[in-house]
Parts: C-alpha cells; sequence; structure tokens
C-alpha cells in the first residue's frame, strides 16, 4: 500500500503538472467543468490546489461528494499555474468559497526559482479575484516539508514554508479571511513532515487527510457565516 501511494502520488505530480500540451493544466477538468455549468449544479466550495489537493480528492472522494465540495488539484502546479486556471476551475463554477492551498512545489522550484513575496502575491490576486466574483477566499498554510524527493537540492524547504505560512497569515487577518492552518497541526519540532503522517515527507498519507478535513470543514463553516 505505501508502495502503491508513492507511486500514484509521484504520477499525479509528473503527469498531471507538467504536460507539455497542457502546461496550465486547462484540459485537466474542462470536460467535468463544462457538465457542472450546463446543469447549473455548482459545488458550495471549490479546493484549488496541487498534487495535496489531487489526491485528496483522489484517496478521500467521498468527503467531497458528501459535503458538496469540488476537488481542483493539479499534481506538480505552482501558485502561477493555479492563477492562470483560476477562472476556469473556479469562478466558472460558482461556489460560495473557495479553499486556496497552494506553495509546495514553488518552494520546490518546479518550474524556477520564486520568491516567497511572489507565492504569497500570488494567493492574494486568487483571493482578490475571488472576492470580485463573489466567492468567499479561504486561505491554507502550505503543509509541513523539510526535503522534496524530486529537488533533493533543496535544503531550507522548512523555513521558507514557515516564512510564507507567517505572511499567508497575515493577509488573512488583515482582510478578515479564515486562514487553514494545517502546518501547525502537522508538523513535527523541525517543521517537517512526520514519517508517521507522510511517506514522503511532503504528501499527507492517504489516512492523514482525516485531520486536515476536520480542520478545514470547521474553517468553512466559520468562512460561510461571514
Amino acid at each position: 500500500m505505501r508502495k502503491t501511494t508513492l507511486i500514484i502520488i509521484l504520477l499525479s505530480m509528473w503527469f498531471s503538472g507538467y504536460s507539455q500540451i497542457d502546461w496550465f493544466g486547462f484540459n485537466r477538468y474542462r470536460a467535468d467543468n463544462e457538465r457542472i455549468i450546463e446543469s447549473g449544479d455548482f459545488p458550495e466550495v471549490v479546493f484549488m490546489g496541487n498534487s495535496i489537493t489531487d489526491n485528496w480528492a483522489y484517496f478521500h472522494p467521498g468527503f467531497f461528494t458528501s459535503h458538496n465540495y469540488l476537488g481542483r488539484g493539479i499534481g506538480g502546479q505552482t501558485s502561477a499555474h493555479m492563477l492562470v486556471r483560476f477562472k476556469t476551475d473556479v469562478i466558472d463554477l460558482h461556489p460560495k468559497a473557495v479553499v486556496i492551498m497552494a506553495g509546495t512545489n514553488d518552494v520546490a522550484h518546479n518550474d524556477y526559482w520564486v520568491a516567497p513575496d511572489q507565492v504569497v502575491n500570488n494567493v492574494i490576486s486568487m483571493c482578490e479575484l475571488a472576492q470580485a466574483h463573489g466567492i468567499i477566499p479561504i486561505i491554507s498554510s502550505i503543509p509541513p516539508c523539510k526535503a522534496f524527493v524530486w529537488r533533493p537540492e533543496i535544503n531550507d524547504a522548512a523555513q521558507t514554508i514557515v516564512e510564507i505560512n507567517k505572511k499567508l497569515k497575515a493577509y488573512a487577518e488583515a482582510n478578515g479571511f479564515v486562514y487553514v492552518d494545517y502546518h501547525t497541526a502537522l508538523a513535527d519540532k523541525d517543521n517537517a513532515f512526520p514519517t508517521t503522517l507522510s511517506q514522503d515527507g511532503c504528501h499527507p498519507n492517504p489516512d492523514t487527510y482525516f485531520t486536515m478535513e476536520a480542520i478545514v470543514v470547521k474553517a468553512i463553516q466559520e468562512a460561510l457565516k461571514q
């Protein structure tokens, strides 16, 4: 099971995130988006993210369907990828709220080195787009990660993630947005993802999502009350 889980994670990171034909991932959810728009059966909440969100919807589909949530994660994507596809995968689906979790692949330099402030700016831009269309933005922390199996040369990931999360939290508080703090709940004393919760140190194990679900459901309820 553990080997199968890692294979699924790595395949989703590579094939979903880095298609030479569809670099931004516009085609990943195109057919399902068209079906939703045609039916008018819009989700209550869209989860925008990378492979962590992608795997979440794969391992726990019942969590999403039972709450009328929709997963829109694509493996390997940076915050810039998400910003480009935000209209098609979030705005056009008319959710009440969007949960944005971005930054892991920026820290991993999946495309190139990106300044931490630019990651924050990309999340801010997504929040502003959401607000402009009457969608409540909910900002998630980047989950812990101390080392990337696909980028072993990066040795400052844990601290960079902590710094980005501080800025995301400050922005959320300054603008009255709900902040979802997965990092505090999942990180060990070294700001790493414990092996009991993550096989590769970055992606949650299937059961770890239960912890994340309890956190995010409470956050969504709080946001929708506002």
